[in-house]
């Protein structure tokens, strides 16, 4: 090869090696994939895999710590939806390629896999990895033709306005055999667009609540005292249930594994009429 054009080319390597995520979904996808010691920087929310946590953390969901994240150099910060677009235009404007995903579907989330390996050149890795997940999605589905029944679901993403949840979420519930009561609002990507209020979620009376209060603990003395609850089945036959959000909430590899096993779950036993055990008495019970 030609001398200049070599030295051309060493400028930059042949795919990014210096990453950075702002959320978690990326980070767990390039883990999953063999690419974690790519990664240079992450979100503070970040659970998963626990060895990422070492990392520097650089930023929340609508911060960011821009002079850390230079100090870092990377040539490649991901990023998650329209609410990080400013911290990615910041970024753009201080010189640092950014990629922002925007998946709100089960089937974007797969595809969002796929772009993140294709990326670091890993994309035969990434590939392997939505087949995985996708066969995960098909046992669940296989099941769910053989219960009894589809039970109601009220999926809550948040408490105070109660918002119901989020597409990927909904779109779980109904795979997994059950019927969110509130399937039409999965078409409205932003939170306010999927806004309830208690007495309208009472009158479609579910049989199950599952709650995912976005990184903090849900409770049960919240959810039975809202107005017109008190005769809602699943308050009446104590359905009610938490998936913690780094399960569920993170749209990537998370959901689609122990987010989905855990819904699974749930809607099984309910449909069955059995009730899931809870840690302790005064919380709501788990998968």
């Amino acid at each position: 090869m030609n001398g200049s054009l070599d030295r051309l080319l060493a400028a930059a390597p042949r795919y990014p090696q210096r990453i950075v995520c702002m959320t978690e979904e990326t980070t767990e996808t390039l883990y999953r994939i063999g690419a974690g010691d790519l990664v240079v920087g992450v979100s503070g929310f970040t659970v998963r895999p626990p060895e990422a946590r070492k990392k520097p953390r650089v930023s929340s969901f609508l911060d960011a710590n821009f002079e850390r994240i230079l100090e870092l150099k990377p040539d490649l910060v991901l990023g998650f939806s329209d609410l990080q677009a400013d911290l990615g235009r910041e970024l753009c404007k201080r010189g640092v390629p950014v990629y922002l995903f925007n998946q709100r579907s089960v089937a974007e989330i797969l595809q969002t896999i796929r772009v993140v390996g294709a990326l670091v050149g890993r994309a035969e890795a990434a590939e392997q990895l939505a087949d995985t997940l996708r066969a995960n999605l098909e046992r669940h589905a296989h099941a769910a033709e053989a219960l009894p029944r589809r039970p109601r679901i009220f999926f809550e993403e948040w408490h105070e306005p109660l918002i119901s949840g989020i597409r990927w979420c909904s779109e779980l519930v109904e795979l997994v055999g059950g019927e969110d009561v509130c399937a039409e609002s999965r078409a409205h990507p932003e939170a306010k667009g999927r806004i309830f209020t208690p007495e309208e979620v009472a009158r479609r009376d579910p049989e199950a609540v599952i709650a995912s209060w976005c990184g903090r603990k849900a409770k049960r003395e919240k959810m039975v005292s809202r107005p017109g609850w008190k005769e809602v089945r699943a308050v009446v036959d104590d359905q009610l249930y938490e998936v913690k959000s780094s399960f569920i909430l993170q749209p990537g590899p998370a959901a689609l594994s122990d987010g989905v096993d855990q819904l699974a779950r749930i809607v099984a036993a309910v449909a069955q009429g059995r009730t899931l055990p809870s840690p302790r008495p005064e919380d709501l019970r788990t998968a």
